[in-house]
C-alpha cells in the first residue's frame, strides 16, 4: 500500500480514506510499473563539475515537523561585512531521479500532491524516494537547487541568484523545540548544543525572516492564525483531534520560503521562460469581510485593500488573542482559494493577495508538490541555456490540473478529518456545542466546533447567519464512513 498510517488506525477510518481518494480522482496505490521503476533506484543523485558547487561544508539545517521524513529544504545564513545577510535555501533536486515522462513522473503529475489524512499519508512519491533518496536527510550528501538571497536590515532582497550544488544537512531540527528555544521558553535543542555555528546561524535566520515578515506585512500581507487539526493516537487508537497552531519556527521557514519562491518566479521571467505562478486573487467576498470588520466598529474600504485588512487583523490579534483564530478562519474562507496559473514573459497574471507579493511560484517542496518539480525542470533548463522542457500550452493544462487536484486533496483531508471526528463523537449525539459558521451558501451552511475540532453541516436554523457568526448547535447525527456530522441550531 502506498500510504503510511499511524498505528492501528480504526479500519473504518482507513476505508473512509481510500473511498475519499477514489471519489476525488486521487490514486491511493502506486501502479506496478512505477514500483518496478523504483526498484532500479539504489542511490541518491550526485553531481560534480558542470556548474555544480560543493557546499557540503556549510552549516545547513532543516526545520520541520517532529515526525517529518520528507525533507525538501535546508537553509543557512551568513552575516556580511556591510550589514546585509546572505540567506541560502537548498531545495532537494528531485528531478535528478524523477525524470520527465517516467512512471514516477506520470503518477506525480496525476495526483500532483501528497495527501495527509488522519488515517495516514498518501505520498506523491514513494517513501524510498521522498523520505530517503530525494530527501535532504541529516548527515547525507544530496544534490540540490540553491536559491541565494542578499537581504538588508529592513528585510528587502537586494540581490539574488539560483545555482546547483551538493549540500549536507548538519542537523534535523523540529519546529516545536526550535520555537520554544527562540522564544526563551526552553533550553537550546539538543542537536544545537555544542554547535555554536549552527545555533548562531539559526538565530540569524530568525532575525532575517522576522524582518522579511515585517516588510511584507507593511505592504499588506495578512496576519492570519488558522488551526489545522492533528490526529492524536494513544496505543494505536484515535484519541483526539487537536488544533495545531503556527509557531515562531514555522513562521521562520514560511518567510524564507515565500522569499525563495519569489526569487524563482523572477528568475524564470528574467530568463524568458514561462512558469507556473501561485495566485490568490482579490477576495471573493470582500463585502462580507467589510461587514465582519464593522461588527468590531472598524470601517474597511469598499474595494479590497490588503493594508487596511492587515491593520484590522493586527488590532484584533492584540485585543483578543484567544478568539483571533476564529476570526482568521472566517477571513480565510472569505478570501477564497489560491490557484496555479501560467505566466509567460511580458504578461502579468496577478499576485498573491494574502502574502502581498506580485511574483510568486511554488518551488520549495518538490517531494510533495508537482508544480515545484516542474519549476525545477524549468530552472535547470534555464541554467543550462536550454529551451523550456514544457510548452506554454502544456504548462497551462498542468496549472489547471494541479489546482483541481489540490482542491480535491483538501476535500479528502477534510472528509477523513470529519470521519475521525465522527469516531470521536459517536457517543455524544444530542450534546450541545458552541460553534462558528465557516461556510454559508446555496450549497449549505457549515459550523466548526472546537472540542474536538470538527466541522459539520447545519441542518436547520441557518437563515440569517453568515461566515464568522457564532452559534450554539446540537449534534443531530453522524456517519463515520461518509464523514457526515450534522448539527441543528439551538436558540
Amino acid at each position: 500500500m502506498s500510504h503510511k498510517n499511524s498505528g492501528n488506525v480504526d479500519r473504518r477510518l482507513l476505508v473512509a480514506a481510500h473511498r475519499a481518494m477514489a471519489a476525488y480522482d486521487l490514486l491511493a496505490e502506486y501502479p506496478g510499473r512505477l514500483l518496478a521503476e523504483v526498484e532500479n533506484l539504489h542511490e541518491p543523485a550526485r553531481g560534480e563539475g558542470n556548474g555544480i558547487a560543493n557546499l557540503c561544508h556549510m552549516p545547513w539545517v532543516s526545520i520541520d515537523n517532529d515526525d517529518s521524513l520528507d525533507l525538501d529544504q535546508l537553509s543557512v545564513a551568513e552575516a556580511q561585512k556591510d550589514g546585509h545577510v546572505r540567506i541560502m535555501v537548498a531545495v532537494a533536486d528531485v528531478d535528478a531521479l524523477v525524470h520527465k515522462g517516467s512512471w514516477l513522473d506520470r503518477f506525480a503529475e496525476t495526483n500532483t500532491t501528497s495527501v495527509y489524512t488522519a488515517a495516514g499519508n498518501f505520498p506523491m512519491l514513494p517513501n524510498k524516494l521522498s523520505t530517503n533518496l530525494t530527501s535532504l536527510n541529516e548527515g547525507e550528501d544530496r544534490l540540490a537547487i540553491v536559491i541565494e538571497m542578499l537581504v538588508d536590515a529592513q528585510g528587502d532582497i537586494r540581490d539574488s541568484g539560483i545555482f546547483r550544488a551538493m549540500v549536507r544537512n548538519k542537523a534535523k531540527l523540529a519546529y516545536g523545540s526550535v520555537s520554544d528555544w527562540l522564544d526563551g521558553k526552553a533550553d537550546i535543542p539538543e542537536k544545537l548544543q555544542g554547535a555554536p555555528d549552527l545555533a548562531d546561524q539559526v538565530k540569524l535566520q530568525d532575525k532575517v525572516a522576522a524582518a522579511m515578515k515585517a516588510l511584507r506585512h507593511s505592504r499588506g500581507a495578512l496576519s492570519l492564525e488558522t488551526a489545522e487539526t492533528r490526529a492524536v493516537f494513544k496505543k494505536g487508537l484515535l484519541d483526539d483531534l487537536k488544533p495545531s497552531m503556527n509557531n515562531r519556527a514555522e513562521d521562520l521557514i514560511e518567510d524564507l520560503m515565500v522569499a525563495a519562491n519569489g526569487v524563482v518566479a523572477r528568475f524564470l521571467e528574467h530568463k524568458g521562460f514561462p512558469s507556473l505562478r501561485r495566485v490568490l486573487r482579490s477576495p471573493e467576498r470582500w463585502s462580507r469581510i467589510v461587514s465582519l470588520a464593522a461588527e468590531y466598529h472598524v470601517r474597511l474600504p469598499n474595494v479590497p485593500d490588503g493594508k487596511a485588512l492587515e491593520l484590522f487583523l493586527a488590532k484584533r490579534r492584540k485585543a483578543s488573542p484567544d478568539t483571533f483564530s476564529d476570526l482568521s478562519v472566517s477571513i480565510v474562507k472569505l478570501l477564497g482559494r489560491g490557484e496555479y496559473v501560467l505566466e509567460v514573459p511580458g504578461e502579468n497574471v496577478g499576485g498573491h493577495f494574502g502574502l502581498a507579493v506580485n511574483d510568486y511560484s511554488h518551488a520549495t517542496a518538490p517531494n510533495r508538490r508537482f508544480p515545484d518539480l516542474v519549476a525545477h525542470r524549468l530552472i535547470k533548463a534555464a541554467l543550462a541555456g536550454e529551451k523550456s522542457p514544457y510548452a506554454s500550452k502544456e504548462l497551462e493544462i498542468i496549472a489547471a490540473h494541479c489546482t483541481e487536484q489540490e482542491h480535491n486533496a483538501t476535500k479528502v483531508e477534510r472528509q477523513v478529518s470529519k470521519s475521525a471526528a465522527a469516531l470521536l463523537l459517536e457517543k455524544r449525539v444530542g450534546e450541545v456545542f458552541d460553534g462558528i459558521v465557516t461556510a454559508a451558501s446555496s450549497k449549505g451552511t457549515w459550523v466548526r466546533i472546537s472540542d474536538p475540532m470538527a466541522e459539520g453541516k447545519l441542518l436547520s436554523g441557518h437563515d440569517g447567519i453568515d461566515v464568522g457568526d457564532h452559534v450554539r448547535v446540537r449534534l443531530d447525527k453522524i456517519k463515520v464512513d461518509g464523514g457526515f456530522i450534522d448539527f441543528r441550531r439551538v436558540f
